[in-house]
């Protein structure tokens, strides 16, 4: 089974939220991590995934234009992504600067798709998703890496 960990980054905040975030993934045996920038995924890995896990930088409260694009243009695959389990996660550079809406934005999308969609589990914070000022500091870290192994396990009891 596979969890894709999409993000687009332009700073490498998000990027390395997303490697916090696999490394949860694999801590579920059995679930294998695939991490991908949005200029390196395609439809393949899309499909192929039985979970998914986006996240952006906040771009006027909203995710980035590269993650949308890759949403927009997969649209056609949508019956086959039903029933899969998704995740978001964003960044921002600002406190208050829209980590939530930005993530919301992700879920709708999602949800769109026919996911089945979570939030962070409440040992994280038990929001919308995982979210960090900056790079992620040791508890965002700890936080992408719960968000990771409950999509996985998740993934494991939907998918499985």
């Amino acid at each position: 089974m596979k969890v894709l960990i999409l993000y687009f980054s332009r700073s490498g905040n998000t990027k390395k939220l997303a490697e916090e975030i696999a490394r949860g993934v694999v801590e579920v045996e059995g679930v294998q991590a695939v991490v991908k920038s949005t200029a390196d995924v395609t439809k393949e890995d899309f499909v192929a995934a039985d979970g998914i896990i986006a996240g952006s930088p906040v771009y006027f409260g909203s995710m980035a234009a590269p993650l949308k694009d890759v949403l927009d243009k997969y649209v056609g695959v949508r019956k086959k992504m039903e029933n899969k389990v998704g995740a978001a996660f964003a960044t921002s550079a600002d406190p208050s600067g829209g980590k939530e809406t930005t993530m919301l934005s992700i879920l709708q999308a999602l949800l769109i798709y026919g996911m089945i969609v979570v939030g962070d589990p409440l040992d994280a914070t038990g929001h919308y998703g995982v979210s960090c000022l900056g790079a992620p500091d040791a508890a965002a870290a700890e936080n992408g890496r719960k968000l990771g192994k409950r999509v996985a396990a998740l993934v494991k009891k939907v998918r499985g």
